[in-house]
Parts: structure tokens; sequence; C-alpha cells
């Protein structure tokens, strides 16, 4: 039985090492040119006018996740229509329950981001 994992361990060993042989080599050949203009930080060739810890808006979390969450459903819509022909027709209005019920979960959360304001650009 532990003989089938015998490759998964050889190739994981193998990507280790050859992990570890990369970084070695690029810091025992990589080029060491230290100086002012390398240490600066870079922001588009200005010089940076405020902190990098400044303080995001809610909002802004708010539209990310918002973006997250349709993208996932797209993820998980599009395969479900692609082979929504495939099905009976009892597993088709099972199946056309459970994406309604999916899609008005996301609804939901639609409108709670849009009573929060969310959506509202000050």
């Amino acid at each position: 039985m532990l003989e089938s994992y015998i490759p998964i361990i050889a190739i994981l060993i193998f990507a280790v090492i050859f992990a570890i042989v990369c970084v070695k080599l690029s810091s025992l050949m990589g080029p060491r040119r230290p100086g002012k203009e390398k240490y600066s930080t870079y922001e588009s060739g200005m010089e940076p006018v405020e902190t990098a810890r400044r303080k995001f808006s809610v909002k802004f979390y708010l539209v990310a996740v918002s973006f997250l969450i349709f993208d996932l459903e797209i993820v998980f819509l599009y395969p479900w229509a692609v082979s929504f022909i495939k099905y009976g027709r009892v597993e088709m209005i099972y199946t056309l329950i459970v994406a309604i019920i999916f899609i008005l979960i996301l609804v939901i959360g639609l409108l709670y981001e849009y009573k929060k304001g969310a959506f509202k650009w000050d």
C-alpha cells in the first residue's frame, strides 16, 4: 500500500531540492549592486507622499468582496448551465431549484451591501 506513495514522495523531495538549489544559485551568482536608488521606495517614479500604512475605507473592502463573490458566482453557474441539458426532467427541476436558492443567497448579500451604502461613492 505504501509503495503507491513512493512516486509522490519522490516528486515532492525533488521539488524541494530543486527550489533550494535555485534559490541558492541565484543568491550566489546574482549581481550585487546595492545603492540608494535600489533601496528607495518605488511609486511610479515619484517620491512617496504618505506612509504605506494608510487605512482604507471599509467601502473599498465591501466592493472587493462583492467582486469576488460575483466572480465565484460565475465560476459555479457557468458549468451548471453547460451541464444543465444532460439532466432528466426530475433532476432538471431539482438543479434549477438549487441554482435559484444559490442566486437568492447572492442577491441577499447584494441587498445587504446596498443597504450599508457600499455602492455610494463620496
